[in-house]
């Protein structure tokens, strides 16, 4: 017999190959194994009865093995795809029990694939990394000593974990179901725990400011959606487009704590669900549930409702426990928007149709009203105001949200809630009670009607617009009515124009002998005086000023340009009269600016100029009354905490008015002094942008300009202080650090008492790097905010204020960002790099002179030479650094 040779290819090697693949768990590949048993018998021909049962063994062991599944751990530098783990479902990592598995999953029906954790007996998700943005089944996750990293297929980044200070060890999945990532000495980085989607487990904790965000459908996995639960410093509650309708403390079962102490966190467990406070042992509010050792889960679904259950042991076997809110008809959006929910079953209500090419959305039965749209929704939302408006009437209708908020207004008659909605774009529906005169307002969105005959006295009103129908009959009598009515037309406004030149000619006349009768003013007196262009606002006379404003009296601002007083008119509209201070050559130019640039601008986040007055060196701007004053006042004064949701609403406000300013206007107009000061703030809290005495308009072909410098310290952006073109984003700028103003309540550049100085925007950027974002709000909110929105708006900020202005957003993509949209980018940390010289200056001279509102300190580098269009404060010394004081920062004024 031949001696039997020992090779690679022999199934001794293979039982041992595959043995010390299940021991090292460490992959291998099955073609090759495949590969190398065609080979060997090929080579050997026919095996023994040995031979074939250590070959079973083997292919036993291979298929057991799992060899692509670590377990509890892995370390750094892995590369998944579902495509390269098909054969186990996705699935890279489980916990120690394998209660939950870390996998590259889809939605059934779905072929979108997302990072996830998910309880594997049951196949429940309970995390999602890329919900913004899904992957293909080629789509990559990357593990290094950075972190995460979600990938498409074609390499494009769509999620990552925050960076870190120190090096990722290892990723751990934990039997509660927490995914996390731990550097050498086991310190925890980062952990999904602190940042869930739609769902919590046992043992996890949601921080007050932190939402469950629902997903747009069962499908679809989407931080957009309308549902959030928020754990708040009093409550939990759930909201839909930012206004409530359920909270915790209404369900009758739970318990109250009497103690004062503010809510910490929310957590579930086996016996029920609670709110911590105090020093985390206080239970604020507590709701029992039968004690269970299993695994609970609760979870805000994509119907509105929160869900409460109980995992069991088989697929999709989850039992339910409790569900919020328990009747249907107190989700906002049951039965979709401007429908009629009556118990749980919708139909349009009194006064209202099916539409005929939508059926399941409701239409005035009048066809001459329409229903417009709010602002935000509609790029010209502001011009329906203009249009004539009609009230539809709700019969026995309740709206889930008045329960939750106080009226806009209260004491008022129904015309005057209705016009209060009437002039506000964002206002669909009102609710007006005539007993107590209170006004609701119903805005942005229109949700569900609850049937109800219970409250008579709050009744509700949709906002219509009227229009203009032709008849049945008018086509076949049209061209009768046109031969009538086109001469007589055009006679009719022949008239007219001829009478408008008249009396046109005739004011002209009179200004000219009035001029030559007045010999006191220079002749360039004179000749400003005559400043007239035809269709800008009211001409006042300076006499009825002085009556309006009781001759000066009330003093409401004051700024570079000059001061503001408070008048009324004689037809009783409140109005504010800005008086300019400076009344050189360039008073006249910022005089003239202003009128050109506003007179003919008209937009609902824009400040609305009602009139001008010329009297020899008097020039005054007679404005709309804002009476909650300047955003500086409201935002850094004594008054009223601005609430999270307000402070969104006026940055989105603040967007769209300097969106319309860049893309909106015939020509392009660079704001140049955005600030929280130009800032104008209503009752409602509308928002409108004033101050264009600075602006710079540019022509259709003009992308920038080179211009004497101009704005306010700690507003301006890097390129007016050297030789670059003037672009729109520099107003970015701007917006970029009143966003951060906004975020942490008060200037970037102050300090308080016993605390170090700290240049804000420096801390947004480090706080960035560590993901740490909550230590950037406002401490007067206590965590009153919506963690994700936070964390939008710090990112938003950081890209608006990029060194590079290429860089910035447009803020037409602002708007998109804050609207939801667009998603956010993520800051270039390279074009970020100058705040730190901006913080190390800060810190030194607040270190010298004291306090931050009294530093003349020196800022901004002067890279280059200034151009000879720069002003000559403004320049340094022959190419040597230079810096510029805050005085020569601020621009001419």
């Amino acid at each position: 017999m031949a001696p039997t040779h020992f090779s690679l290819f022999h199934p001794i090697f293979f039982f041992f190959l595959s043995l010390l693949s299940f021991l090292l768990r460490q992959p291998i590949s099955l073609f090759s194994l495949l590969l190398l048993l065609l080979l060997q018998l090929m080579l050997s021909g026919m095996t023994s009865l040995l031979r074939a049962a250590i070959i079973i063994i083997t292919t036993f062991i291979l298929s057991f093995s799992h060899a692509s599944i670590d377990t509890e751990f892995v370390h750094p530098n892995r590369t998944y795809s579902y495509f390269k783990l098909i054969d186990q479902s996705g699935v890279f990592l489980s916990s120690p029990t394998a209660k939950f598995i870390a996998k590259i999953t889809s939605k059934p029906t779905s072929s979108s694939f997302y990072l996830s954790v998910v309880h594997s007996s049951t196949n429940t998700l309970i995390w999602t990394a890329n919900r913004n943005q899904s992957i293909s089944d080629s789509g990559i996750v990357n593990f290094t000593s950075n972190g995460i990293l979600v990938a498409d297929e074609s390499g494009l980044h769509v999620w990552s974990t925050p960076p870190f200070t120190s090096p990722v060890s290892l990723l751990q999945l934990q039997d509660s179901g927490n995914l996390l990532l731990l550097d050498q000495s086991n310190k925890t980085l980062w952990q999904t725990f602190d940042w869930p989607t739609d769902t919590i487990v046992s043992g996890q904790r949601l921080l007050v400011g932190k939402s469950l965000i629902a997903d747009v459908d069962d499908e679809n996995q989407s931080e957009s959606a309308a549902y959030r639960f928020t754990v708040t410093g009093t409550d939990s509650i759930m909201q839909w487009h930012g206004s409530s309708y359920w909270k915790l403390s209404m369900e009758t079962l739970g318990f109250r704590d009497s103690t004062n102490s503010q809510v910490s966190f929310m957590e579930i467990n086996g016996s029920g669900l609670y709110l911590f406070g105090g020093n985390e042992s206080v239970i604020m509010i507590q709701y029992p549930l039968d004690n269970s050792s299993s695994i609970r889960i609760a979870t805000l679904e994509y119907t509105g409702r929160f869900r409460i259950g109980t995992l069991g042991r088989r697929s999709g076997e989850i039992f339910n426990d409790l569900t919020w809110p328990d009747e249907d008809c107190r989700i906002p959006f049951f039965c979709g928007g401007m429908r009629l929910c009556s118990g749980g079953v919708c139909s349009c209500p009194f006064g209202f149709r099916a539409g005929l090419q939508t059926p399941n959305s409701c239409v005035p039965s009048d066809a001459s009203i329409s229903l417009p749209s709010a602002c935000n929704n509609s790029s010209d939302g502001e011009n329906e105001i203009e249009n004539e408006i009609k009230y539809i009437k709700l019969v026995n209708t309740q709206y889930f949200s008045n329960n939750f908020i106080d009226p806009v207004i209260e004491n008022v008659n129904l015309s005057t809630c209705e016009d209060l909605c009437s002039g506000n774009c964002s206002c669909l529906a009102v609710y007006h009670s005539e007993s107590s005169g209170s006004c609701y307002l119903i805005q942005n969105y229109i949700g569900s009607f609850i049937s109800s005959s219970s409250n008579k006295d709050l009744i509700g009103y949709v906002k219509g617009q009227v229009q203009l129908l032709p008849s049945a009959g008018s086509n076949r009598n049209f061209s009768t009515a046109a031969l009538i009515l086109i001469p007589l037309s055009a006679a009719f406004l022949l008239i007219v124009v001829i009478t408008v030149g008249l009396l046109y000619r005739r004011r002209k006349l009179q200004s000219k002998s009035k001029l030559t009768r007045n010999h006191s003013f220079s002749s360039s007196e004179n000749e400003f005086d005559t400043f007239a262009i035809p269709g800008l606002p009211v001409r006042y006379d300076y006499g009825e000023l002085a009556i309006a404003t009781e001759n000066f009296k009330t003093v409401i601002g004051s700024g570079g340009f000059g001061t503001v007083y408070k008048g009324t008119l004689s037809d009783q509209t409140v109005v504010a009269v800005k008086k300019m201070k400076n009344l050189g050559v360039q008073g006249k130019k910022d005089f003239c600016s202003e009128i050109a640039v506003i007179g003919n601008i008209h937009h609902v986040n824009l400040v609305r100029l009602k009139g001008f007055c010329l009297r020899s060196r008097q020039r005054l701007l007679v404005y709309e009354y804002m009476d909650r004053g300047s955003l500086e006042k409201t935002l850094f004064g004594l008054g009223a905490v601005l609430e999270w949701s307000e402070r969104f609403d006026i940055v989105l406000g603040m967007a769209r008015g300097l969106c319309y300013l860049h893309f909106g206007c015939e020509h392009k107009i660079i704001h140049c002094d955005i600030k929280p000061e130009n800032v104008l703030l209503h009752s409602n809290l509308q928002v409108k942008i004033t101050d264009f005495g600075l602006s710079k308009l540019l022509g259709p072909g003009q992308s920038g300009l080179f211009t004497t410098m101009r704005g306010t310290r700690g507003y301006l952006a890097p390129e007016w202080l050297t030789n670059s073109v003037i672009t729109d984003k520099s107003d970015v700028y701007s917006f970029g650090m009143v966003v951060m103003e906004m975020i942490r309540g008060r200037k970037n550049c102050s300090i308080e008492k016993e605390i170090s100085p700290v240049y804000f925007p420096l801390l947004a950027l480090e706080m960035h790097e560590l993901g740490r974002y909550e230590e950037l709000l406002d401490p007067r909110l206590e965590g009153r905010a919506m963690g994700l929105e936070l964390e939008k708006l710090v990112k938003l900020a950081l890209c608006c204020v990029h060194e590079d202005p290429v860089l910035r957003p447009s803020m037409a993509n602002v708007v998109g960002i804050l609207e939801g949209g667009i998603l956010v980018s993520e800051p270039r940390i390279a074009s970020l790099n100058f705040l730190r010289f901006y913080g190390q200056r800060f810190v030194e001279a607040s270190t010298v002179q004291g306090r931050s509102d009294e530093l003349e300190f020196l800022m901004f580098p002067q890279r280059q030479q200034p151009d000879s269009n720069m002003k000559s404060s403004t320049s340094g010394s022959n190419g040597s650094q230079s810096y510029m004081s805050a005085q020569q920062l601020s621009g001419p004024r």
